[in-house]
């Protein structure tokens, strides 16, 4: 059985600076790798992807040297590739239903998804006309719910409008996840690309405060929302009210909002030299690695279960720990305190793990007289986020989960409002990119036939 490419990345000095740490296949990898596929009759691969991406067809086509082909059979089902072969947790996903994982190493499909859409956006101008119906769609939010929603809906004749609360687009993806995993300059490309459909785009518009969500059903024929969550949550200890204590959110969108990562921005964000992350998530990967590209001197993961347990996505943790972050494992902290009036430790407590609980995780629990404290002159604490709640208030008559966020059906989106939809973690919670992305497609499938059979009437 032929060996798995491995996608090359920088070395060491990438704890240092805030460019792109994978490299993406070269042209002799991806040739190679799309050699591996067997071309299976039954797409067990396709069947794992949440918005269905032919994979075989696509993959075939890249080993024939038809890059176009592969691009466009690509974007039939999904509108972010470049993104999604750059942050999707394809091992859960595709890559976990290749048949060659049931013997070895399965295909590197997002690495040869990633090499599909940088050619495309290097050497095509890839854009897609289509008839129009007349009918008109509201998107609230530009994460990556709203712009595949607003993409699909586009494609399909609808006219949409996406409106944005803050000044540029992308959501979590611009705001949420670092430049040296998700550079801005292809979050550009791919809106570029949603904006050459036909798709209408208003930012420094908050649905709920510059325009009432009244108005926008009574000018619209649909409503997709898709707000994210981005309200963050807090551990409820001692001293989480210090200066130097940030959310991982506040930290990762000052850090892109401001320009931190561009050595041309002054943008007054200081970290000092010991900084402790609280959680085990992606978020908390990317907060750590980006306070040690800030100059912190020394970064901690605490986290308060093991490794195995740890639900960020394996190649981030090992990035991190290759890039010199500290794993304080089954570590759980109990207060924040001070010196002189300033952030100078995260008191903790030892645990062990017992029995499982209602994740399925063997829960921790504190072991007795086990207290101690961490340096620190920073922490921040990426331990879950919320629903975005400005919505949520001026819009009351929509109804909610137990949890506080807008109850929808899960295969279509459907509220309690006829013509209003939402997807993405406005309605399950914090996720995945490419969950929010199925959900959205969904949704605007639900919304054609809405609209379609409205028209009818």
């Amino acid at each position: 059985m032929s060996v798995r490419q491995v996608m090359p990345k920088q070395g060491k000095e990438r704890a240092k600076n805030f460019s792109e740490v994978a490299l993406g296949f070269t042209p002799q990898q991806a040739k190679a790798e799309a050699d591996r596929c067997l071309q299976c009759k039954q797409k067990f691969c396709t069947r794992g992807c949440p918005v269905g991406v032919e994979i075989p067809e696509f993959i075939k086509l890249l080993r024939e040297g038809d890059l176009k082909g592969a691009a466009v059979k690509i974007k039939e089902k999904n509108s972010l590739p470049a993104i999604c072969g750059r942050v999707c947790p394809q091992e859960n996903q595709c890559e976990k239903e290749c048949i060659l994982a049931r013997k070895g190493e399965p295909i590197a499909i997002g690495g040869l998804e990633r090499f599909v859409a940088d050619w495309q956006r290097e050497h095509d101008d890839f854009s897609v006309a289509s008839a129009q119906t007349g009918g008109r769609v509201a998107v609230v939010g530009s994460g990556p719910a709203g712009l595949t929603a607003a993409a699909q809906l586009a494609l399909a004749g609808h006219q949409v409008t996406i409106y944005e609360a803050l000044h540029a687009v992308g959501g979590v993806l611009r705001y949420g996840i670092p430049q040296f995993r998700l550079p801005k300059e292809i979050l550009e490309a791919e809106v570029e690309y949603i904006k050459s459909l036909g798709v209408k785009i208003q930012t420094d518009v908050s649905v709920g405060q510059t325009i009432s969500f009244a108005q926008l059903r009574q000018e619209n024929d649909a409503i997709f929302i898709a707000t994210g969550a981005g309200l963050p949550h807090f551990l409820g200890i001692p001293g989480e009210n210090l200066p130097g204590v940030y959310s991982a959110n506040e930290f990762l969108t000052r850090v892109n909002l401001m320009h931190a990562y561009d050595a041309d921005f002054d943008t007054p964000i200081k970290v000092g030299g010991q900084v402790a992350v609280i959680g085990g998530g992606n978020v908390a990967m990317d907060a750590a690695r980006t306070a040690l590209r800030l100059g912190a001197e020394e970064v901690s993961i605490v986290y308060r279960r093991s490794w195995e347990e740890m639900p960020a996505r394996l190649e981030e943790r090992e990035n991190a720990k290759e890039e010199g972050i500290q794993f304080r494992l089954l570590t759980n902290p109990v207060a924040i305190g001070k010196r002189d009036g300033k952030l100078a430790a995260l008191n903790c407590v030892q645990m062990e793990l017992g029995e499982p609980d209602s994740s399925g995780r063997r829960r921790p629990l504190p072991i007795s007289g086990s207290e101690f404290e961490i340096p620190v002159q920073t922490v921040i604490i990426a331990v879950g986020q919320g629903p975005n709640p400005i919505l949520l208030r001026k819009a009351p008559e929509l109804a909610r989960t137990e949890r506080g966020y807008f109850q929808a059906d899960p295969q279509t989106g459907e509220t309690n409002l006829p013509g209003v939809y939402a997807g993405g973690d406005i309605v399950t919670g914090a996720a995945t990119v490419i969950a929010a992305m199925g959900a959205a497609k969904r949704s605007a499938e639900a919304i054609c036939e809405y609209i379609r059979k409205k028209k009818e009437s």
